[in-house]
């Protein structure tokens, strides 16, 4: 029997070679506890679906303000940090780039959704943040991920400042890969989706692992599981090898997958 599962209030999704999933809780986004379960099922629920790129945009005037501070009451913080610290388990668990589409305020939590992606493309008006520390608390994913992201003087100044960052200067210490403008955000965030969609969906795979295997290791260490990964699964596909071929044949390549 199939299990009939409920609706979804908050979050939409949009399955396909570009799978889109969206924030929508106005008019901040606000993560309360129902809508962080909701984000933890999407981002479980597309492995299957194997989509080449997912991106995770949002809906209104902020990507998202962070997590609702009635679950930071003493009665409520843990099961609201179980709930919200599995939503990073299944991001991390996928093998494709997770690419975040920011435009205005990115804050607390929000802030640590787009630290965990691969890549982020943000407006000119966006804001970055992690301002836990105004209300008496600390950002425990961001304590991680922000220090990977753009080292640990930057990650400390924003956590223990709290003073938020503008996109460009996000950009400038590695939190954002390209501002774009406002007026224009949409079509050229389109046209950067679509450098990474063309490519084969498991060659993007591999890459991803690769990735996430040079991440935080040193090159002795990672070299040979790198080379497992490559020669025994990278060079087994047929995508792999028809780039290889295309490229000596001076034509376009064709990939099965595309």
């Amino acid at each position: 029997m199939t299990e009939k599962r409920e609706p979804m209030k908050h979050v939409a999704v949009a399955v396909g070679r570009v799978a889109r999933v969206t924030l929508q809780r106005p008019p901040v986004n606000v993560l309360n506890l129902e809508m962080l379960g909701e984000l933890e099922r999407t981002f479980r629920e597309l492995i299957p679906s194997e989509p080449a790129v997912v991106v995770l945009e949002a809906e209104g005037r902020a990507f998202c303000a962070g997590v609702d501070i009635a679950d930071h009451t003493e009665d409520r913080v843990g099961g609201m940090l179980e709930v919200f610290h599995s939503v990073f388990a299944a991001m991390n668990a996928l093998d494709v780039p997770l690419v975040a589409l920011v435009k205005g305020a990115a804050l607390g939590g929000g802030c640590e959704l787009v630290c965990a992606c691969d890549m982020v493309l943000a407006s000119r008006s966006a804001t970055f943040g992690q301002p836990e520390i105004k209300v008496g608390v600390f950002p425990p994913v961001a304590a991680v991920e922000l220090q990977r992201v753009v080292g640990p003087r930057r990650a400390a100044e924003m956590i223990l400042t709290g003073e938020p960052f503008s996109a460009q200067q996000a950009a400038a210490i590695g939190l954002v890969n390209r501002v774009l403008p406002d007026e224009e955000f949409d079509q050229q965030a389109e046209a950067f989706l679509g450098l990474l969609s063309r490519h084969s969906r498991p060659v993007l795979s591999f890459t991803k692992q690769a990735l996430r295997l040079g991440r935080n290791q040193t090159l002795e260490q990672a070299l040979p599981e790198l080379e497992v990964l490559y020669l025994d699964k990278l060079m087994q596909t047929q995508d792999a090898r028809e780039g290889i071929r295309a490229f000596m044949e001076k034509r376009p390549p064709r990939f099965q997958d595309l």
